[in-house]
């Protein structure tokens, strides 16, 4: 079966740097044109966007914060006009670490943030860009983490907590828009280089002991997992909905 995209609009929320940019030229590359957003590393975004038109793509860049939902309400009507109308593939790829605290040093404003960025935000473009799908076909893809899964490492169970809550928004939504046409997945990455996320993972003998753990022996690169993106948007993926990819190497099985 041949992927084709061609005349689907794509809105890829954080596909400036690492995965979402990896994810952004990836659907590109099969005839999307994508809406990319960033919060900041506006010149990644350029880049990203300028990578994708040099390649005889379509692309632009918009400034957002998803943890707005006026905000984000804004910039999807701002897509869809743009782009003739109509998002046909989201990818909530909007999240970040934040920091490492302990429970008993986090303060409220920490734990609230943390699920603002990496739940909240799937929340709130998945409601703004139903209208701009309602003609049925639509693909939504959520980020989740393996930290969703195995409660991730020590002072991050904000972060644990907001990306199993994204596998959570994820039936629940798979199941409410099936009638609609609209397929909702998840991915769940596991440990992947060349990504801010990346950097919390300092010295040689600590990367060492995490690749001895994947039984694959090797990290994953954003290119894995927007792979598995093309397969949930394509129409690979037309029967599948309510899925968790768990995208780690063999890191974690269910």
């Amino acid at each position: 079966m041949e992927i084709n995209l061609s005349g689907k609009t794509a809105l890829v929320t954080g596909g400036n740097i690492g995965i979402g940019a990896a994810i952004s030229r990836n659907l590109a590359q099969y005839g999307a044109q994508v809406a990319l957003t960033y919060y900041s590393h506006k010149e990644s975004a350029k880049e990203t966007c300028q990578a994708i038109v040099s390649a005889g793509g379509k692309a632009a860049i918009y400034k957002l914060d998803a943890t707005d939902s006026q905000q984000v309400n804004d910039v999807v009507k701002q897509v869809a006009d743009d782009f003739g109308g109509h998002i046909d593939i989201l990818v909530n790829n909007a999240g970040h670490l934040v920091g490492r605290v302990p429970i008993d040093e986090m303060d409220d404003a920490h734990w609230h943030y943390v699920i603002n960025v990496n739940l909240s935000s799937a929340f709130y473009c998945t409601r703004a860009v139903l209208p701009y799908m309602n003609n049925g076909g639509g693909r939504i893809v959520n980020m989740s983490s393996l930290a969703g899964r195995n409660g991730g490492g020590q002072g991050t169970a904000p972060y644990a907590a907001s990306k199993a809550g994204v596998i959570g928004l994820t039936r629940g939504l798979a199941k409410e828009l099936a009638p609609r046409g609209i397929t909702v997945n998840a991915l769940a990455p596991g440990f992947i280089v060349d990504t801010p996320f990346h950097e919390t993972f300092t010295g040689k003998e600590k990367y060492e002991s995490i690749i001895q753990n994947i039984p694959l022996k090797r990290a994953g690169v954003p290119d894995d997992v927007a792979g598995a993106v093309l397969y949930f948007v394509s129409d690979l993926g037309a029967w599948v909905t309510g899925q968790v990819a768990e995208v780690n190497g063999g890191a974690w099985f269910v």
